[in-house]
């Protein structure tokens, strides 16, 4: 099953014919709401909204292990994310949509990054973090549109919630990433250790702080403006591609679990056996 969830400005799915609205709940505490079950196109989806009704959570604030979790104990075997980004590369201009296949992160370990520790050892392999699957299904069905969008991009996850510097900026564009963001770690990694084939179509809204030109540097007013504008295409390219059928699942990111434990599964307590072998599902 598809799974959505939604980023800023997405706090409902536009066209979801809602069949059932699930309070979930987790060993790892409660998502940022409730899981919305629905039928868009052809298929059965479910969506969740990142930040809560209304934009409440900020990104730190924001319980990703239990957002994932509770996508993977309601059958959602793939996601696609939809995130605002700033660009840091000229040719993916506001309003463009992306596709990150690469992530670094910056968020300076301040958030729970994993479902694994407190004796469950695991070690996920996340050299290619995406599903190659869902990036090739999103890609064709925006080029049917005619969209602007870019591919095989690096998206830089940085803690916020301030934005961020010029030193920063240039930094991250030093380093290899076409893309900022705040939210995509450590969705984008639980979502492997889940086994969950995972992707995002990315909203670049600004330029981010990088451009010489002061009035190219990112304020939050001019961000909503052009994002809200950018969400009318996203929705139209969820509806084409939910028109066709879903691609394969990747066997490798299905068995992530396969060759990544480290434990004794024997040796865990019921409630760590019970967590696990949802993800393993």
């Amino acid at each position: 099953m598809l799974a959505i969830i939604g980023g800023t400005g997405v706090y409902q799915m536009d066209g979801l014919e809602l069949l059932d609205t699930i309070a979930c709940s987790t060993p790892f505490g409660i998502p940022s709401g409730p899981v919305l079950k629905g039928k868009l196109g052809v298929h059965e989806v479910l969506f969740l909204s990142r930040h809560g009704a209304g934009h409440q959570q900020l990104p730190h604030e924001i319980n990703y292990r239990a957002n994932i979790y509770a996508l993977k104990q309601l059958g959602a075997t793939q996601i696609i994310g939809v995130s605002a980004v700033g660009s840091l590369r000229e040719q993916i201009a506001p309003g463009d949509l992306a596709l990150p296949e690469q992530y670094f992160d910056w968020t300076r370990g301040r958030r729970e990054a994993s479902f694994f520790g407190g004796g469950v050892a695991a070690h996920v392999s996340t050299a290619n973090p995406v599903s190659a699957n869902l990036v090739g299904w999103i890609m064709s069905h925006a080029n049917k549109l005619n969209l602007r969008i870019h591919r095989a991009a690096t998206y830089g996850c940085v803690e916020g919630p301030r934005l961020g510097t010029r030193a920063e900026s240039h930094f991250l564009r030093q380093a290899g990433c076409d893309l900022v963001g705040m939210t995509n770690v450590p969705e984008a990694f639980l979502a492997r250790e889940a086994q969950i084939c995972y992707a995002t179509i990315g909203v670049a809204t600004d330029y981010d702080c990088w451009m010489e030109d002061p009035s190219q540097h990112v304020q939050v007013d001019a961000i909503f403006t052009l994002y809200r504008q950018s969400l009318d295409k996203v929705r139209a390219l969820l509806q084409q591609m939910l028109s066709d059928a879903l691609p394969p699942e990747e066997a490798e990111i299905r068995n992530a679990l396969s060759h990544a434990m480290m434990c004794d599964e024997n040796a865990l307590s019921d409630g760590q056996k019970h967590w696990l072998a949802v993800l393993k599902s």
